[in-house]
């Protein structure tokens, strides 16, 4: 039976992907953005099935008409940048932080059966161990991850005291085909690809030793549909990752194999806010969801890196 499922910010990335995912296997499925970083275009080739709401879910009655009915809210709206943070507080704030409270009264007042929240790895900070666990203290180091933080603790508070269905699932670095290389912001594994497509040296903040625990976009979807679903997870924390940690300059490494050539690099300071390792324990998610984090980072890497090549031979 198809399902009614909303998905905040599902113009963006991670959004569009799991809309073509819901839509495939047959829901009913709302996309509601503000189209402040998500695109049109990333909906294109699901444009029939698919509902798109422009609003933003600061406004509540924008979120109570798109909740109305709902099974499922998938909640991935968000200003999802530590440096864009850094730069301003208030508007990762409002986004983050105000505008998941606002998703959960809505939902409340919309009985919707379950929200599953897109957290952050950022949470942790600089751990005192590695890999993390979901039990570790978080620490975050950034407006942003203090902002998803405050997120987090909003989904627990209305699973415990307003009994929403609330599943918090804390991704690492997500990466894939159609992530966005061209923002000040943008993820390093787009920004690293196109710069190696240009035969441009690749910017590294740091000494490119920092590293990653990169999660494949399929994988990221793999979690979202089974924490949609999965019983006796209420409130409960997931990390979404692959469980192995990659450098930079082994990311950069494996591109140049690929290419058949050496990537340059061009490094830069550290940038304030960014950890300087992070890897995490995935044995919770694969033993309370059934998550199997099918897709590697290799095999990843070589699909998004096929991906935009794919893009630029394209008219």
């Amino acid at each position: 039976m198809s399902k009614r499922i909303v998905i905040t910010g599902g113009a963006g990335f991670i959004g569009s992907a799991l809309a073509r995912a819901l839509v495939a296997r047959g829901d009913d499925v709302l996309v509601l953005d503000n189209f402040s970083s998500g695109k049109r275009e990333n909906l294109k080739d699901v444009s029939t099935g698919l509902a798109v709401v422009e609003g933003d879910i600061l406004d509540a009655s924008v979120l109570d008409r798109a909740f109305a009915g709902a099974d499922v809210v998938f909640h991935e709206a968000a200003i999802p940048s530590v440096p864009r943070s850094l730069a301003a507080p208030l508007a990762s704030h409002n986004a983050n932080a105000t505008g998941t409270l606002n998703v959960l009264e809505a939902a409340r007042r919309c009985q919707v059966r379950r929200v599953v929240y897109a957290g952050s790895s950022s949470a942790y900070g600089e751990p005192p161990s590695l890999p993390v666990v979901e039990s570790m203290a978080p620490a975050p180091l950034s407006p942003y991850a203090a902002s998803k933080l405050a997120g987090e603790h909003y989904c627990r508070v209305y699973a415990r005291v307003f009994g929403v269905q609330t599943v918090i699932l804390r991704y690492f670095n997500v990466f894939g085909p159609r992530q966005d290389p061209n923002s000040q912001y943008a993820a390093v594994i787009p920004r690293f690809i196109t710069a190696a497509l240009q035969g441009q040296p690749a910017t590294v903040f740091g000494d490119g030793e920092q590293s990653r625990d990169f999660c494949f976009i399929d994988n990221v979807v793999e979690a979202n549909l089974r924490a949609a679903d999965a019983d006796g997870v209420l409130g409960k924390i997931f990390n979404i990752a692959c469980g192995t940690g990659t450098s930079l300059n082994r990311v950069l490494a494996l591109l140049g194999e690929s290419l058949a050539r050496p990537i340059a690099a061009r490094h830069e300071p550290a940038r304030a806010g960014d950890v300087r390792h992070s890897l995490a324990d995935i044995a919770q998610a694969k033993a309370m969801l059934g998550y199997t984090a099918a897709v590697d980072f290799p095999t990843g890497l070589q699909r998004t890196l096929a991906w935009f090549r794919q893009q630029r031979s394209m008219p």
